[in-house]
């Protein structure tokens, strides 16, 4: 089970800033079931329980549930419009700085991944296949794959073959802006703009039957609701000493299909702004200060139908003594989005008592280009075919610390039942970005072995 908390500013669901509060626990169990001397059944069985402040603000107006519907009756709104002509704001307001009250603030992710293998009598030949299935809040995702595994040189080198298929399906989830616009064809006067003023960069209330009104740029809904992810994979691993081992991947993997998110908002420069809530809040509306108004988006992430990503990486441990091993990985990674990127990760498990306990310090570094079609809040051109504004997809650098203990009792001395605990495991890591974000996660797992 872990436990993971974060805390940034960026914010992709708002358009690239916000906050990006988000906590989540997955609990996970993992039955492992020799079914003869070759044959191995292994059931990996987890869900996520989280909640999202950024992902609330799917809806971030300050009433909760989704838009209405576009009833007209919606009793979340004030439908006295007394003064609010020249100062706006209505009686709803909303900023990309807190949680809403949204029904996407927080949800469960389930996963299920079966796996079989199959070992050869002379053990220099393993094949095997998976299935999966994990369904969340807005996405369905179906996977099926084979490996094989093939031990040469007396089981000193390895070479492996894995591929993998995913058919994925959105069952997506549109801003409330847009989605409320698209359910009335556009009437700023019905549904859920009927009894709320828009706002223009001014804090003045738009005439919604002006020449001048808020409309979001795109058609709103996504043409296609299906993602495809083909990958195959090729390792090389080498027994180099009694001291060393060293191993060699490298992936391909190539995706179809809507590969956008269709909750993630999208600001132009090139746009007048509109806004819903306390006018006199628009002039700092990218500080955390703002706790009233929200900028109507313009339109929803836009990326292109296919991507090919290949990493290529490297393992090199190396045992010093008895008390100390050096675990090694870096990774070169790239795509056809413009992304480039290095990974370097270093372990350096300490053992005592004939390796019984161990303390596994950890550091992971990371840097990455931008995507082509990343930009910041309010800096992309209505004129460009694909756009994002997820710094997930952005120039960064990253560092995670990280410190783990482990118990390891091979003769499964304490007994729960018919099941003796072979091993107890507690991690702590702390990541931060340059762009501010920051998280931790505390994991910890406990295997049994039944008699």
């Amino acid at each position: 089970m872990s436990y993971y908390q974060q805390d940034g500013s960026n914010a992709a669901v708002t358009g690239g800033i916000g906050t990006e509060k988000l906590t989540d626990i997955t609990p996970t169990i993992v039955l492992k079931i020799p079914l003869n001397a070759n044959d191995v059944l292994t059931a990996d069985i987890g869900i996520s329980a989280y909640t999202s402040a950024s992902s609330s603000n799917l809806d971030p107006f300050d009433a909760s549930g989704a838009s209405g519907n576009g009833d007209d009756d919606d009793d979340r709104f004030d439908d006295d419009d007394d003064d609010d002509d020249d100062e706006g704001g209505g009686a709803i307001t909303g900023t990309p700085w807190l949680a809403s009250s949204g029904a996407s603030k927080e949800d469960i992710w389930f996963n299920s991944n079966i796996k079989y293998s199959h070992s050869s009598d002379d053990r220099n030949t393993v094949v095997g296949g998976n299935v999966s299935f994990s369904q969340e809040y807005d996405y369905v995702s179906v996977g099926f794959g084979a490996n094989i595994l093939k031990l040469y040189n007396e089981k000193n080198t390895e070479i492996g073959l894995s591929t993998t298929v995913y058919l994925d399906t959105w069952k997506p989830k549109y801003p409330t802006e847009i989605d409320s616009y698209l359910e009335v064809n556009g009437d700023l006067n019905d549904g859920f703009f009927a009894t709320i003023d828009i706002l223009d960069q001014n804090g003045l209330a738009i005439d919604k039957d002006g020449p001048t009104v808020w409309a979001p740029h795109g058609s709103g809904l996504i043409p296609r609701k299906d993602r495809k992810t083909f990958s195959a994979s090729f390792s090389f691993s080498q027994i180099l000493s009694k001291n060393a081992q060293i191993s060699f991947f490298v992936d391909f993997v190539k995706q179809e299909g809507w590969l956008a998110n269709p909750m993630q908002r999208v600001y132009f420069s090139d746009k007048a702004n509109y806004y819903v809530g306390n006018g006199e809040s628009i002039s700092m509306y990218t500080s955390p200060t703002n706790t009233d108004v929200f900028h109507l988006a313009d339109d929803i992430e836009r990326l292109p139908t296919s991507r090919v990503k290949i990493p290529i990486g490297t393992r090199f441990n190396y045992y010093i003594n008895e008390n100390l091993v050096l675990r090694s990985y870096y990774r070169y990674y790239t795509d056809n989005w413009g992304i480039a990127a290095h990974t370097i990760d270093l372990e350096l498990p300490i053992k005592w008592q004939m390796g019984a306990y161990t303390v596994y310090p950890s550091y992971r570094y990371y840097t990455q280009t931008a995507a082509t079609y990343f930009a910041g809040y309010n800096q992309h051109l209505s004129t460009s075919e694909y756009y994002t504004s997820d710094y997930d997809l952005s120039q960064f650098k990253s560092q995670q610390y990280g410190l783990g203990f482990k118990y390891t009792d091979i003769f499964g001395k304490l007994k729960i039942f018919k099941f003796g605990l072979k091993s107890v495991d507690f991690r702590y890591s702390y990541y931060h970005r340059t762009n501010g974000l920051q998280s931790g996660i505390v994991s910890t797992g406990l295997q049994f072995v039944m008699d």
